[in-house]
């Protein structure tokens, strides 16, 4: 390998420090393009396309690189070209032909034109605006959207009905399924369809090692809420921030429950009309029971792997941005039954990875075929399959008055019961 100029030795010590930054390092590979080292331009190229895969000026340079677009005239050696580190060098030269690959290592917050702080009324806590994903962004899944309408939306829709039959805006919703299925999109999705604020809530926001400070961090999540209304608080793990009382040693842990049951009880409360409650977990046999009684959590919908019609979505936009090939897509998602959305996404990736490879070993760049996909498909293994085994159990021995009655219906339908 020639020695690198002072020049690609630094971007060399950037990219290895921030591996992921594709501008810094499609940079690089442009350096090395210009001085003939086309071999080293494709390392870095590839590199690159591993984390973006359907970047336009990354897919061109390797192209370029690979002697399939014509190249710009290789430049002399580095070392003919510029002088080595010594008395003479043009450092700033230099500055000015990476400044636009190096972003500044520190940024600056404007000042607002008022002169006031934005800290003060920001809040602690993240509550991000309302998004753009709808229900009808959601594929398949219709016994999912029909349960949100009837729970969310409809009296929404319809204040003058709402209003006659006596149905108020407040509540929560239980969403419990295996992992990997989209609990927390279509979570999002309902906070997109009622034009609402959107504040996640896991764990590590509201647990703390200093006593009672859980407890007031889960108050001002709620009152954060309440400012911002109407706005969806979703209770991400809702077994790690409301697991059962009976089963936890640790007092303060008791306490944060207790304080979130308090807070779903204010949801009676007319101040708190537009705070819309949705939880998810995977195990909702691990959820105290207090919390799912009347006037809490007391509505759940199963969430289950994707049906054929998902898939395909599923499939299609994960596959959207990446150069693909003669994809039937039908098949594909027949082929799949069983596989969770991350599966799919997996599928997805792993596809492209194996296309990549075989490009960066070949010299020729291909698009995706059907061939990468169904090898990929053959390589997945569906990661609900442990959750079914530990929900049958609970499905057979443990469904007092009913609660898990659609997971024991798809548990027949599918002959895993």
């Amino acid at each position: 390998m020639p020695d690198d100029s002072p020049l690609i030795q630094s971007l060399r010590a950037a990219v290895s420090a921030v591996p992921a930054d594709v501008p810094l390092r499609l940079h690089l590979a442009q350096l090395l393009l210009e001085e003939g080292r086309s071999d080293d331009a494709v390392a870095e190229a590839a590199v690159a396309l591993q984390y973006v895969p359907g970047d336009a000026q990354a897919r061109a340079l390797m192209a370029q690189a690979m002697g399939m677009a014509p190249s710009s005239p290789a430049k002399p050696p580095q070392s003919e070209q510029r002088p080595g580190p010594r008395a003479g060098f043009d450092w700033k030269a230099a500055a000015e032909q990476v400044g636009d690959a190096v972003p500044p290592r520190f940024a600056e917050t404007p000042a607002r034109a008022d002169g006031q702080d934005d800290s003060a009324d920001a809040g602690a806590w993240d509550v991000e605006e309302p998004g753009t994903v709808r229900l009808a962004d959601v594929g398949g899944m219709q016994d999912v959207k029909d349960r949100l309408e009837a729970a969310f939306l409809a009296p929404l829709r319809n204040p003058e009905l709402r209003k006659l039959y006596g149905k108020s805006l407040r509540g929560g919703l239980l969403l419990y399924g295996p992992p990997g299925c989209g609990k927390t999109f279509v979570a999002r999705a309902v906070a997109g369809e009622l034009g609402a604020a959107f504040l996640s809530v896991s764990v590590n926001d509201v647990l703390d090692m200093w006593m009672g400070n859980s407890e007031r961090n889960m108050h001002e999540i709620f009152e954060t809420a309440r400012r911002q209304a109407p706005c969806v608080v979703f209770l991400d793990e809702l077994d790690a921030l409301g697991a059962k009382r009976s089963r936890t040693a640790h007092s303060g842990m008791r306490n944060t429950v207790n304080q979130l049951l308090s807070e779903l009880d204010g949801i009676d409360s007319a101040a708190n009309e537009g705070v819309f409650v949705l939880a998810a977990t995977n195990v909702p046999w691990d959820v105290d029971n207090a919390l799912r009684r009347p006037g809490r959590l007391d509505r759940t919908i199963l969430v289950l792997p994707p049906d054929r019609t998902a898939r395909e979505a599923i499939l299609r936009h994960h596959l959207r941005e990446r150069p693909i090939e003669n994809i039937d897509l039908s098949k594909l998602a027949k082929i799949t039954d069983g596989l969770s959305g991350a599966d799919l996404a997996h599928l997805c990736e792993a596809a492209a990875e194996r296309a990549l490879l075989d490009s960066v070993r070949t010299g020729t760049v291909r698009m995706i075929g059907m061939k990468d996909l169904l090898a990929a498909a053959d390589d997945v293994v569906p990661s609900a399959e442990p959750w079914f085994a530990s929900a049958r159990n609970v499905a057979m021995f443990a469904n007092e008055g009913g609660m898990y009655d659609d997971l024991v219906a798809y548990l027949k339908k599918r002959r895993k019961l």
